[in-house]
């Protein structure tokens, strides 16, 4: 087991006054069988007329915040502090071929993850890109390994090659991207052979590179996916393209939906005259 204490400040800075703040928050990490989360804080400056915290649809947990007060600069706190182990998963499961991980009917509750959603278009090229590990038969842990390990070594993690609005198609034509990218098209990829597949948010605890520093606030959101697995036991193999890994006590999970637009960090609307604005983030991960 690892304690983790997180920090994850969200800064916004306007050229002119906003009048009114309408906010979204997904920060607040989930209680989870491998994941025990003990503290958690939410803090919004300027002060907010209206905060409060909900359960979305899928379980996670929703911040909502309104400020009415006059501000040119808007900043969001997230604080937690979690203990988190390394996932444990039913080995005949894992063993199961992969075609038998496509949801019956006693498995209802996972067919919204097999659907095409909003930043996740089920194409023909994902669906063959994908195909490659899908052997006939093979075990549903190894074949979606494989393709982690696949989408790992054909893809370059590159900042600025996409947006966050850019679609699989782009990433699959850029052949570069950063871990918003890797999900979805891992996922676009196994719902277009019928596997329940979830977007998961979450941060990533990471160590300075051999003489180096730790930088304080250097750490960032992370985004992964969860393969359901065949059997009655609704368990979810949390697999990172982006580091060729399978998910573990470095991972901390905050929310999931169908992908990013469901659980992003912070969003909202903003009644403002401003023609610019910035945002900064600060995220730090550190054992606690």
């Amino acid at each position: 087991m690892t304690r983790w204490q997180i920090s994850h400040r969200t800064t916004y800075a306007y050229d002119d006054e906003v009048t009114d703040s309408y906010g979204v928050v997904y920060v607040t990490p989930r209680t989870l069988p491998w994941q025990q989360v003990h503290e958690t804080g939410l803090v919004v400056d300027p002060t907010p007329a209206d905060l409060a915290e909900d359960l979305d649809y899928y379980g996670n947990t929703c911040g909502f915040f309104q400020v009415t007060r006059p501000h040119r600069e808007l900043g969001v706190h997230a604080t937690a502090v979690v203990d988190v182990v390394a996932p444990v998963y039913d080995q005949d499961a894992l063993a199961a071929p992969w075609e038998q991980g496509r949801p019956d009917a006693a498995a209802w509750r996972s067919v919204d993850f097999t659907m095409a959603s909003s930043m996740v278009a089920l194409t023909p090229d994902a669906t063959a890109y994908a195909a490659r590990s899908l052997l006939p038969g093979r075990p549903i842990g190894e074949a979606v390994t494989d393709l982690v390990h696949r989408v790992h070594g054909d893809f370059e993690y590159r900042q600025g090659a996409t947006t966050v609005t850019s679609t699989v198609e782009d990433v699959l034509a850029e052949r570069a991207g950063v871990c918003q990218d890797f999900a979805h098209l891992l996922i676009a990829g196994l719902r277009g052979h019928g596997l329940a597949v979830r977007y998961v948010s979450g941060y990533l605890a990471t160590t300075p590179a051999p003489g180096q520093d730790r930088v304080v606030g250097a750490d960032a959101s992370h985004a992964w996916a969860a393969v359901r697995l065949p059997g009655a036991a609704d368990q979810w193999l949390a697999v990172d393209p982006t580091n060729d890994q399978w998910v573990a006590d470095r991972h901390v999970t905050v929310a999931w939906g169908r992908d990013y637009a469901d659980v992003p960090p912070v969003k909202g609307v903003i009644f403002t005259e401003a023609k610019k604005s910035t945002m900064t983030v600060a995220v730090d991960v550190v054992p606690a």
